[in-house]
């Protein structure tokens, strides 16, 4: 979604009528996460996808029906379709779509939630899916307020309360409520979808291998900073755009950074007086990932002297060094994309093992709350 909302902007700002299509459920191999939205426009202009070519077809012609009568729908596509000339999902999941019009009349808070998300504000969007409450109704959640409801005032409370609890990591996905906002799993269904600030990644040491780490960082959408305290090297033109350089000793600038559970820490530095009590300070607080580059005798040393200074087993076992998964990378770039492999291979709980040597699904469940693209699954 957050990809397109600027084209969603501007046909709201133009009170343009469109389709919005939302991805709210999958199962088994399905292409996209829920979250994933494409929308149909004026002139029948398309942004965006929801299944990667499967059923995008069908998606246009439901975007353009929901436009004509002002109702959202619920549908689901998947291979086991009995015609076989039916749309089917290919890969063999399945997944379940809201498609809803989107008007300044049924939606009056749109324009502020592409607003927050553009400048990087958290906000939590909860649109009824199913069940005793208008389906397609929105609920809008910042941190401060709320605008819009599903239905009834009880509802409203819960729904709000569970997206303010959920926010700061960014939840993505249904949640149940009996009418009035009661716990039950058989009543209202209603789809979480939490825009929260870009994570983190804290890339330490800018050395050669730095830039490459930090390119493909922003690639899998982090806020990236790389830090050095030699200022002849964090200069921003050995950097790509958008990347802070930060020049500072990389453990006093960690101690006054904020991270969460979603933040990346890569430390490239592999010299003692720098990597030693960065390491101490980044095993001592949140973070998704924390890795640090160097040789196997490295890793030895650096593990002796930070079981020196006070760190346990506990602590150690959080450090990914070395750093990268076994791909036989050579050169900064292929380094850079051992690195990320890792990163994705523990967000999602990946084996980093070719695929043909695995069984079940592809595309198997999240193991765990972490989501460092901002969204995560719900229980």
């Amino acid at each position: 979604m957050r990809d397109i909302l600027p084209a969603l902007a501007r046909w709201y700002a133009d009170r343009a009528p469109f389709g919005l299509a939302t991805v709210v459920e999958v199962s088994r191999s399905a292409p996209r996460d829920p979250g994933a939205a494409m929308a149909v426009g004026p002139d029948d202009e398309v942004v965006g996808s929801v299944s990667g070519g499967c059923v995008e077809g069908a998606v246009f012609e439901l975007a353009q029906e929901v436009v004509a009568d002002g109702e959202a729908r619920l549908e689901s596509f998947g291979y086991s379709d009995e015609d076989a000339f039916a749309v089917g999902l290919t890969c063999g999941g399945e997944i379940t779509l809201l498609v809803r019009p989107v008007t300044p009349e049924l939606d009056p808070s749109f324009g502020e939630v592409a607003e927050s998300v553009a400048a990087g504000a958290p906000v939590t969007v909860a649109t009824v899916t199913d069940g005793p409450a208008p389906r397609g109704a929105t609920l809008a959640v910042w941190p401060d307020r709320v605008s819009g409801t599903l239905g009834t005032t009880g509802l409203d409370a819960a729904v709000t309360a569970d997206a303010r609890g959920e926010l700061a990591l960014g939840a993505t996905g249904l949640r149940h409520y009996g009418p009035h906002g009661q716990r039950r799993e058989d009543a209202v269904s209603v789809f979480l979808q939490s825009f929260a600030p870009p994570p983190r990644m804290l890339v330490f040491g800018a050395i050669d291998y730095a830039a490459a780490v930090a390119r493909i960082g922003a690639f899998l959408g982090y806020r990236v900073t790389v830090c050095d305290a030699r200022p002849v090297f964090v200069t921003p033109r050995r950097f790509p755009e958008g990347v802070e350089v930060v020049a500072e000793w990389p453990h006093r600038y960690l101690r006054d950074t904020d991270t969460d559970e979603r933040t990346v820490i890569c430390v490239l530095t592999h010299d003692p007086k720098f990597d030693v009590p960065l390491l101490e300070e980044a095993l001592r607080r949140p973070a998704a990932y924390i890795g640090a580059m160097g040789s196997r005798r490295t890793h030895d040393d650096r593990a002796r002297r930070l079981t020196e200074a006070g760190l346990g087993e506990r602590e150690l076992s959080r450090l990914r060094s070395p750093v990268g998964l076994d791909l036989g990378a050579r050169t900064p770039e292929e380094v850079a994309v051992s690195v990320a492999a890792e990163i994705v291979a523990l967000r999602w709980g990946g084996t980093g093992a070719p695929l043909t040597a695995t069984h079940g699904a592809v595309h198997p469940p999240p193991p765990g709350p972490w989501d460092p693209a901002g969204g995560r699954a719900l229980s």
